[in-house]
């Protein structure tokens, strides 16, 4: 089901209203059954390998908790890595692995053909195969205690709000809240809407709207110049965030009108003043999550120094890979590894050579101009995770750097020629202004928490123009959230 959909419209009031009207002890029986339902009005089916996945990773856990060795603990642990992840890697990366095994068979001498599998990519498995990942290694670790109620784990790997993109929870923080009784809170509600709001203006104004010149520039880059492909780029850089970022605010909004509390996934991200800075600002489940199950049983920074390189280049490998089974994610990941080494390199050259006095260093032009830098490295990472093939990235980006001239043709030639009304495209674009002096001057990109006490003269007539945009500039055609299909 998505977000941005009648269905949930009507789905999510009626699941609210039982949910405060029931007894407290009957409330996991309905957020189960409505997580279960939620899920299967995609594709019913793929309810089994979330069964699959829950079963598996509560026997594991149980059995863990029965042995105090990690020798023996182990095995149980063993399992649950291999039974996930193995369903991970059919049904999201073995047609991949295939096709580059049958090109590398086509040199033998006789033939020999991997044959690929028809199945759909199920929706959200990345999500809670990480998410329900956490929780047996957690248990493994003796950081927590297993879960003995099979009802409260399955609703913690299939909670609805966060179920298919995020964020990826961790058990300690969400699972003792679904135990918990919450009463209905009018304040509580008030600023969960208002959330839900804003992640739905995100969407279905900024997101979709900006997907219609990105998808158009991005699918035949052969047809257009230089000059389109930074707007498509940059677009896509508001576009993702916004998707991406409007669905973590919907999800946190909706938990929070029941009284559950999501992390938060996002902090200004195009504020950020370096590689490193923009990812402990973009997705944070999903990078602290690598950080705390990959970069430091690795060994993390307290190795010597190559391996502490190392170290992090797999992190960003793994990263990219997580995202897809295409090259373009595979670049993606290796191109943000090598900007956090380069950057990692340079600091370490830096603490010894001064260069730049101190008093420049903290001048807010310098700050400013690191946002700049940054923000152009991670749009050129962009083009490799939006572009369809590995060939058209590299045609994006030769087009734009190589060039003796990004355009010859007047601004307003091109402004034409941008697959949107003026009166869609010339208000995104202020929109997208003010985002960015959000995130360069604000700690948080959540407007509702920007505009939390101040005065109502300030605070109506914002939330009035958001809901303004949402039902004139809105797309309604219900457009897949760009990370279902991770």
């Amino acid at each position: 089901m998505l977000f941005n959909s009648l269905q949930f419209i009507i789905f999510y009031p009626i699941i609210v209203f039982i949910y405060f009207l029931i007894p407290f002890r009957y409330r996991w029986i309905l957020l189960l059954a409505g997580s279960y339902y939620f899920y299967m009005v995609w594709k019913p089916i793929y309810v089994i390998l979330l069964l699959i996945s829950t079963l598996l990773d509560y026997f594991a856990a149980i059995q863990m908790s029965k042995h105090q060795t990690r020798e023996k603990r182990r095995i149980y642990l063993l399992l649950s890595l291999f039974g996930n992840l193995g369903l991970l890697f059919f049904y999201k990366y073995f047609n991949f692995i295939a096709e580059a095994l049958n090109n590398t068979l086509l040199f033998l001498p006789f033939e020999l053909k991997i044959p690929f599998h028809n199945l759909l990519l199920p929706v959200g498995i990345s999500f809670y195969t990480f998410q329900t990942l956490a929780y047996t290694i957690d248990v493994y670790r003796g950081k927590i205690a297993a879960e003995r109620h099979l009802g409260y784990f399955a609703l913690y790997v299939s909670y609805f709000p966060q179920l298919v993109a995020g964020p990826i929870e961790r058990s300690e923080s969400l699972l003792p809240q679904l135990h918990q009784h919450f009463f209905f809170d009018r304040k509580r509600t008030s600023y969960g809407l208002k959330l839900m709001i804003w992640g739905f203006f995100k969407k279905i104004v900024i997101a979709d709207n900006l997907a219609i010149m990105v998808e158009q520039v991005y699918s035949t880059p052969n047809a257009y110049s230089a000059i389109f492909f930074i707007i498509a780029t940059v677009f896509f850089a508001y576009q993702i965030y916004c998707d991406f970022s409007g669905y973590s605010d919907i999800a946190k909004g909706a938990a929070l009108i029941m009284g559950i509390e999501l992390m938060d996934n996002f902090h200004s991200p195009y504020g950020a003043t370096s590689i490193g800075d923009f990812w402990g600002k973009w997705h944070i489940s999903l990078s602290t999550w690598f950080r705390d199950y990959l970069y430091i049983p690795l060994g993390g920074n307290r190795v010597n120094e190559v391996r502490h390189l190392f170290n992090i280049f797999i992190v960003f490998l793994v990263s990219g890979i997580w995202h897809g089974a295409n090259w373009t994610f595979f670049v993606w990941g290796l191109y943000h590894g090598a900007c956090i080494i380069t950057s990692h390199l340079i600091s370490a050259i830096g603490n010894k050579i001064t260069l730049l006095p101190k008093n420049m260093q903290s001048h807010p032009i310098y700050k400013i101009w690191q946002m700049f830098l940054t923000f152009i490295l991670v749009c050129i990472g962009w083009v490799f995770f939006r572009a369809n093939t590995i060939s058209d990235a590299f045609y994006i980006l030769k087009s734009v750097f190589l060039n003796n001239s990004l355009s010859h043709t007047p601004f307003t030639t091109i402004w034409a020629q941008l697959p949107l009304p003026t009166y869609i495209l010339s208000p995104l674009c202020v929109i997208i202004i003010v985002l960015h002096i959000i995130h360069m001057r604000a700690k948080s990109d959540n407007i509702v928490e920007i505009l939390h006490g101040r005065p109502a003269w300030i605070r109506w007539p914002v939330y009035y123009m958001i809901m303004f945009f949402i039902l004139f500039l809105g797309q309604y055609d219900q457009a897949n959230f760009i990370y279902f299909q991770f």
